[in-house]
């Protein structure tokens, strides 16, 4: 045997034996994971996971396994090695070390419907470059000066239409508001347009297929939201184009302040547009079903809701002012107190997907470079440890104990409060903190005050808030509408035409 050949005859046991090796260190080195079980090959614990359940409830998957593992613990879900943490002090570790020690990590099939440069799944400098596009388009002077009046107008347009004794579904009405919104917000487009009417009905087929199991076959709600994703990347090109030629750019909507401010490309822009017309409709009109279902088992915070807008209206009518303004919003104080306990009893996003980019220990696991990490925002905002009586609505927990029509409401003291405050994550945090938490709690607040001043509601049937893991209302939330006799809805504001 030559020189060469006994070589070669060795390289395979050596590679063998330093495999072997490496598995062992790492076996070695991460001897501390986190308790759990890693459930079936390959599907792992997925299926349990995503069952649905109550949206008031972390639910029976997250309650089993922390009650059996503690509040961080490891499982197999989305295909992939995971640490689950219901832990707040971890989510936070986890939020603020973005791009350090963790990055987003959604699952392929997110990626392939909103795209590869959707913001939602970027990392790095493009996420920063794109988050920075939309935080200079919501600016707090763009709040202020603009985009408040709007959110006005778009609330009594569809606030307006509705008849005493009606029945109607507050979830679908929240969705036309934040949906025509943001059309207009985005490209211009007017409701009640045929062209809006039409890009509405494609988005609803997209948003059924995002939410739905990514599998790409003919007649399955995934497959049918690529070809209405493609009908809408189309829409939106010709608005570039359309724009492209004009010689007076509109730069009041977010596609005229991309193309003149920013050097993405189309696909770029495209796919920017896409996900933000998503993120913003989505997540704000499912808040608003969930404020309006919480109130109205709650006729308290209704009332003092009624004392506040009211007493914004009255100085408005002694000023002879009829639009709301900043002023106005900086009023509405128990308004946010009510807005908070929605998104924390709520949870419109219940977890986030992020990858360990290093190997980390923390409180004495490790968690693996490469290991999926799931930061469960829910678990921490419904933890009894956290939060007094966590599954009930009190809006006064966000204010002091004494101020509860119960007397036992709110956590007392400040400090109980500044605690509250930091676990409570409902738009994320660290440096992918939403872009438009600002606008969701605006458009919040402006439905708030015009609901409680001109109608009063209960549900006509019964319904109630699941996860699935989003969370919507099977039956869309039907409520029926009786009119406030002394207050009419501000009729300077254009009323909406028939197609609305």
């Amino acid at each position: 045997m030559s020189d060469l050949e006994f070589i070669l005859f060795l390289v395979p046991p050596i590679l063998a034996v330093l495999t072997i090796l490496n598995l062992f260190k790492r076996k070695h080195k991460f001897q501390n994971l986190p308790p759990g079980d890693m459930g079936w090959p390959f599907l792992g614990e997925t299926i349990g996971y995503l069952r649905p359940y109550s949206a008031t409830t972390i639910g029976d998957f997250m309650q089993d396994h922390i009650s059996r593992y503690g509040k961080i613990f490891k499982s197999n879900l989305f295909g992939e090695p995971t640490i689950v943490s219901a832990d707040a002090g971890l989510n936070r570790y986890i939020l603020q070390n973005e791009g350090r020690l963790f990055e987003c990590n959604y699952p392929r099939s997110i990626g392939g419907i909103l795209g590869k440069w959707s913001m939602l799944v970027q990392v790095g400098q493009m996420h920063r470059d794109m988050r920075m596009i939309s935080l200079n388009f919501l600016s707090n002077a763009r709040l202020r000066n603009q985009l408040l009046s709007e959110v006005e107008k778009h609330t009594v347009l569809v606030l307006g239409p509705w008849k005493q004794d009606s029945v109607v579904c507050a979830q679908d009405e929240a969705k036309k508001f934040t949906f025509n919104f943001m059309a207009e917000h985005i490209m211009s487009l007017q409701p009640g347009n045929p062209e809006t009417e039409k890009l509405k009905k494609e988005y609803i087929t997209f948003m059924k297929g995002v939410v739905s199991a990514p599998l790409n076959f003919p007649g399955t709600a995934y497959r049918k939201a690529l070809q209405s994703r493609s009908t809408i990347l189309g829409f939106i090109e010709r608005k570039m184009e359309e724009r492209r030629k004009e010689m007076n750019r509109n730069e009041n909507d977010l596609l005229g302040w991309v193309l003149k401010n920013s050097n993405l490309s189309k696909e770029q822009i495209l796919d920017l547009l896409l996900s933000l017309l998503f993120a913003g409709h989505e997540t704000s009109s499912v808040a608003i079903a969930l404020s309006i279902f919480f109130l109205e088992s709650c006729p308290a915070a209704v009332q003092r809701l009624t004392e506040e807008h009211l007493e914004i209206s009255r100085a408005k009518k002694q000023s002879g002012e009829t639009e709301l303004n900043w002023d106005d919003y900086k009023k509405m104080e128990f308004t946010q107190c009510v807005i908070n306990e929605t998104l924390r009893l709520g949870n419109v996003v219940r977890f986030l997907h992020r990858k360990a980019v290093k190997d980390v220990r923390y409180k004495g696991y490790d968690i693996p470079c490469g290991w999926k990490v799931l930061p469960v925002i829910s678990a921490a905002h419904l933890d009894p440890s956290l939060f007094d009586r966590p599954h009930d609505f009190d809006p006064w927990r966000w204010q002091n104990a004494e101020e509860s029509p119960s007397g036992k409401g709110g956590i007392p003291g400040t400090s109980s409060t500044t605690k509250s405050s930091n676990n409570f994550m409902p738009f994320g945090g660290g440096p992918r903190l939403c872009a438009g938490s600002e606008l969701a709690k605006l458009e919040m607040a402006i439905f708030i005050h015009y609901l409680v001043l001109n109608f009063h509601w209960k549900l006509a049937a019964p319904d109630q808030a699941f996860a699935y893991p989003y969370v919507d209302f099977p039956n869309a939330l039907p409520i029926t509408i009786q009119h406030r006799s002394s207050n009419k809805l501000n009729h300077h504001i254009p009323t909406p035409n028939s197609s609305y």
